[in-house]
């Protein structure tokens, strides 16, 4: 049964759903509500991607002869977290793997996301172990959407992104849910991508050169949210281009398979690999300008 456990403090008030371990809620002082509340454009609001980001062709995983259907983004955004922490300002979920699991991902592993405030910030870490004897592919990721736009009255073109630093490389572009050989010209000018719904048309936008780790999504006149990262290596933006008011700021440690490519899972571009006994620590932050 999916629950929602709060957690909050004098400046944000938080609420995170069992299933998924997925932020539901992220309101201010004011009651401001800055994450998308789901919908017929989508009906999700920060899935935990785990073990794969993105797609595979064929939805299939390869592994050792056997082929094992797991669909686009994986499985954890869909599975019973165990509450296995929780204090006012901080709660703890973990994942095991079990039989539904391992008929798509043959591996076994412990998932622990741990969420924690401090003032006007949350702090999320996923912390991914190897639990098995063998060596242990994977990817994760964060995909947290916001309300865009921000605030009432503000309109969604008046709305902007702002790297920490310049980001001159070439971005990369979907097609069918894999990853297209071929880069295109960032329209990022400087560090500022000015945001408009038709950026969004050809699916996400994925920064697989960034250099920031960090970025703030702004307009005048209205609060602001700052998404910084440690440990992930791409970033990826998405949102519908019509009638879906929501910007997605994902950072990703893997990515959709290449175009072309349906090989061995663990040879699969972008993935880490885990010895058995290893963790590998992810974490991002998200801080409420205005809170």
């Amino acid at each position: 049964m999916d629950q929602l456990q709060p957690i909050y403090n004098d400046r944000l008030n938080i609420k995170i759903k069992t299933i998924g371990a997925e932020i539901n809620s992220l309101k201010d002082s004011r009651g401001r509500q800055y994450i998308w509340q789901a919908g017929p454009a989508w009906n999700r609001h920060a899935p935990v991607l785990f073990p794969i980001v993105g797609r595979l062709a064929g939805d299939t995983l390869r592994h050792d002869g056997q082929a094992h259907r797991l669909t686009q983004h994986g499985f954890a955004r869909d599975q019973a977290f165990t509450l296995t922490s929780a204090e006012a300002t901080r709660c703890r979920f973990t994942l095991i793997d079990n039989a539904e699991t391992r008929a798509a991902y043959p591996f076994a592993f412990r998932l622990i996301v741990d969420y924690a405030l401090d003032g006007d910030t949350l702090d999320i870490v996923y912390s991914v172990t190897n639990t098995g004897d063998v060596p242990m592919p994977a990817a994760l990721g964060a995909h947290p959407a916001f309300q865009w736009p921000l605030a009432e009255g503000i309109a969604k073109q008046d709305h902007r992104l702002v790297f920490e630093r310049p980001e001159p490389a070439p971005v990369r572009r979907l097609d069918g849910g894999l990853l297209k050989p071929e880069s295109q010209a960032t329209p990022i000018m400087g560090n500022i991508l000015a945001l408009d719904e038709g950026l969004f048309a050809a699916d996400a936008m994925i920064l697989d050169q960034i250099d920031s780790r960090s970025v703030r999504f702004e307009a005048p006149g209205g609060p602001a949210v700052e998404v910084s990262w440690e440990g992930f290596r791409e970033l990826g933006l998405w949102s519908k281009p019509e009638g879906a008011d929501f910007l997605c700021i994902e950072p990703w440690h893997g990515m959709a398979s290449p175009q072309g490519w349906d090989g061995e899972f663990a040879d699969k571009p972008g993935l880490f690999h885990l010895t058995p006994g290893e963790t590998r620590r992810l974490a991002y932050r998200i801080r409420i300008d205005g809170a």
